[in-house]
């Protein structure tokens, strides 16, 4: 009997044939630019490729390669907590216009399931330290909503019913 090669395998060997694999190989998957409605609706919660990330900007000018590049690091950071997230949006804005100075804002804004919203801000001269450090910012403050909704105690109706509210 012959064995076929599994999935990952057979990617993996074609990636290597083709010479695509990156030093990211092994990573989480970058977020997605759009999901079809018939998706999102039967997803519920899902794994980071099927997160919807929106990219929003406003007096700046990104190319797909800055856009690539930061969904795949919105994967990256918020890719583990991906089947609590139902969107993510990114907002690059430049603050100062023609005047120069330190002037990209990047905002950062997470919808979780069944919790508050997260949002943190950073300004900074560049795009990257800019985006570098809204996602250090958001990917704490996601953990910390995370882990305070798993550290609630579930009560239940029974235990509700003798209070006075």
């Amino acid at each position: 009997m012959k064995r076929t090669p599994t999935v990952r395998s057979r990617i993996a060997s074609s990636a290597s044939r083709e010479g695509v694999l990156t030093r990211n190989a092994g990573k989480r998957a970058p977020l997605a630019d759009h999901v079809p409605r018939p998706v999102k609706r039967t997803a519920g919660r899902a794994a980071a490729p099927l997160t919807p990330a929106n990219i929003r900007v406003d007096g700046v000018r990104l190319d797909e390669h800055d856009r690539a590049y930061i969904r795949r690091r919105l994967g990256e950071k918020l890719g583990k907590y991906a089947s609590s997230i139902e969107r993510v949006t990114v907002r690059v804005r430049d603050v100062n216009g023609p005047r120069g100075g330190i002037d990209l804002l990047c905002g950062i804004k997470v919808v979780l399931s069944g919790l508050p919203s997260v949002v943190v801000e950073h300004q900074s001269a560049l795009l990257k330290p800019a985006l570098t450090r809204a996602l250090t910012g958001v990917e704490r403050a996601v953990r910390q909503t995370v882990q305070r909704r798993r550290m609630r105690p579930i009560r239940s109706a029974a235990s509700d019913v003798g209070r006075a509210r």
